[in-house]
Order: structure tokens, then sequence, then C-alpha cells
């Protein structure tokens, strides 16, 4: 039977914990603290006319969103994360992969990654959602930054399923589950609340048996991570 390995280059926690780091090469996967308030700010503000038209909104008539400073949304975080409810991670890069796990902790901030909905018992399941900053489209980092999360969430998390839903307008992030070659379950209509209308989602889906040897293997077998040119 084909067993599961990690890349040559990459880190990931043989347990959950939290704060975390993962990494392959120049792209890594970390926790975020109160430190990071700017720069997090900053790389949103930046990237709002990007990523806008994919944010999720709040229907008429759910009510006022409750209103969470940064150092809120943190604390938030870290609970979830401790108790397995959910995952934040910045998408960072390092110009030296050969740094160790403190320096890499403190690496740029180029996006995001979310795991939500974490069921455990007999589902075993989560969804994860993603972006990373415009000049860092295209690049091989959001996949990579995906397997690497989905190979984590399946070997040490222990769960069994792993979906994405994605808008069909969405090309970028469209192209990220291409690469990776994970299956489209079909559509559901009128699924979330995007940018201020209910829309329809691509529903894409994997299961820890389709790639035994683990998803971020599979992918660096048929792509190549493109080095940031300054």
């Amino acid at each position: 039977m084909t067993e599961f390995s990690l890349p040559a280059g990459t880190r990931m926690p043989a347990e959950h914990r939290w704060p975390m780091v993962m990494s392959h090469g120049h792209m890594v996967l970390r926790s975020m603290d109160k430190r990071d308030a700017r720069s997090y700010e900053q790389v949103r503000a930046i990237n709002l006319p990007w990523t806008c038209q994919w944010d999720a909104t709040l229907p008429p008539g759910a009510g006022a969103r409750e209103h969470f400073s940064y150092t809120q949304w943190i604390k938030q975080v870290r609970r979830q994360a401790k108790d397995l409810e959910a995952l934040s991670f910045a998408i960072g890069w390092v110009d030296d992969p050969g740094v160790d796990d403190h320096e890499m902790a403190r690496c740029q901030i180029i996006g995001q990654l979310s795991v939500s909905s974490i069921m455990m018992g007999s589902a075993r399941s989560a969804s994860i959602g993603y972006w990373v900053g415009q000049r860092w489209a295209g690049r091989g980092i959001a996949p990579a930054a995906v397997a690497l999360t989905i190979d984590y969430l399946f070997q040490v998390v222990g769960l069994h399923r792993v979906e994405i839903c994605i808008r069909p307008e969405n090309a970028p992030s469209l192209r990220v589950v291409d690469k990776l070659g994970i299956r489209a379950e079909g559509l559901r209509e009128r699924y979330l609340h995007i940018n201020g209308e209910w829309r329809d989602h691509e529903c894409f889906a994997v299961c820890c048996e389709e790639f035994p040897r683990g998803l971020l293997t599979r992918f660096l077998e048929r792509n190549t991570l493109v080095d940031l040119v300054h």
C-alpha cells in the first residue's frame, strides 16, 4: 500500500498545536498574533480591490455584524484553533527557506487560508477558503498552501473529507483546484451571501483515500513553485 510522504523541504508538525508553523520551501503557513496587526491590515487593504468581490457579507435581516477588533479576532482564532473548531493561517513568504521556525513565524504575510466547519465524530470534515495578494497570484503559492493544509488535516488532525466551494466567476480560485486535481461535485445554487447577493458556488471535494501519498507530493510532481522576482 502506498504511504503518505512529505516532500523534501517541507515542515509539518506531527501533532496539532497552536500557535504553529508549516512550510514548503519559501511558502509558509503560520498562525498570527497581536504583532501582525499592522502588516495583516495593510495587505488586506492593498488587495481589497482584488478580493472584495469574493468576500462574504450578511444578508438583509441578519442583524448587524458584531465588530471585532484585530486583538479580539486573534483571541477568537486562538480559542477556535485549540478547540479544533476552525483554523486561520497567514500565507507567508521567506527569502531564505533555511531559517528556523521562529523566523518563519515572523515572515511576510501575502495572503490567508481559513479552515472552517471542522467536524469530528462520524463526519470528520471541514471546508477551506483562501486568497493571496494579486502580485503573488499565478506562482503556485495558493495551491501549495491548500495542498499542505489538506495533508495536515488528513494526516495530523485525522479528517476524512475536505471541501472547497468557489464562485463560478472566480477564475484564479478555480485554477487552484484544477492544479490540485480536486474533483468537482456540482453546483450549489445561492450557497453563500457574497458581495451583497446570494451567489452560486461550484463545490469541490477530496477524501483522504484519493491521494494516499499526499496532495502536496502529487502537486509538486506536476508543478513548480515560481520563485518571487523582486
